[in-house]
């Protein structure tokens, strides 16, 4: 289902890149269980990183290794700053879809950049390669998009999926009939083939909560 391009073999040899694909997996617009994980969850934060400033949540392992990706690009971790809205500022996990929301959880909880798709708006295979900085799509927003030389991204054969800096596309977005989906999370540099699997898990597991019939098709860490 997914492959890695010989480019990001050589420009990230450290780095990895991970799927999981499941089934049956009913989206809805919320679940009352997983109202609970979320507020949990967000309690969870808090207590873990409320004593700390924002120079200091940066320079924690996960968050620093992708603060690194992003610099040189002169762009913000955006998983950062929304856990930094969660807890500096009270802000709670929205999504009016239960898979993304699931999808944001699993991102907040473990740090990890993840994109989410609809398996039947794919064209199989996909392949994570590397911009050589002349790349376009259309990003979720609707607008077109340049990809920058040496941002990580995913593609199938009708396009690009997603980019690290610039996010998922239009065309494959999840959908509120979707029933089969795919998340792919990136690894940069400093992120381990562990870390992505954990990830993976953990967001099967909140899909787990409010579809409980949902079945893994793969989960695959190259």
């Amino acid at each position: 289902m997914i492959s890695i391009s010989e480019s990001w073999k050589a420009t990230f040899p450290r780095g990895c890149v991970g799927l999981l694909a499941v089934k049956n997996a009913i989206n809805q617009k919320g679940h009352p269980d997983l109202k609970i994980a979320r507020k949990n969850l967000e309690k969870e934060l808090r207590s873990k990183y409320g004593d700390m400033d924002r120079k200091s949540l940066r320079e924690t392992p996960v968050l620093a290794a992708y603060d690194a990706f992003y610099r040189p690009f002169k762009k913000s971790y955006h998983v950062q700053l929304q856990l930094e809205s969660i807890v500096f500022k009270g802000k709670s996990i929205f999504s009016p879809s239960a898979l993304v929301a699931s999808m944001f959880m699993a991102e907040l909880e473990t740090g990890l950049l993840t994109a989410a798709h609809d398996l039947s708006a794919l064209e199989l295979p996909l392949v994570a390669d590397v911009a050589v900085g002349n790349e376009t799509y259309q990003r979720l927003d609707g607008s077109e998009q340049i990809l920058k030389e040496g941002d990580m991204y995913i593609r199938d054969q009708e396009g690009i999926l997603s980019s690290v800096i610039y996010g998922p596309d239009q065309r494959t977005q999840i959908r509120p009939d979707t029933v089969q989906a795919v998340f792919t999370t990136y690894g940069p540099p400093g992120i381990s083939k562990t870390q992505v699997q954990d990830q993976l898990e953990i967001l099967e597991s909140y899909i787990n909560i409010f579809s409980p019939d949902a079945e893994r098709s793969l989960l695959v860490v190259l």
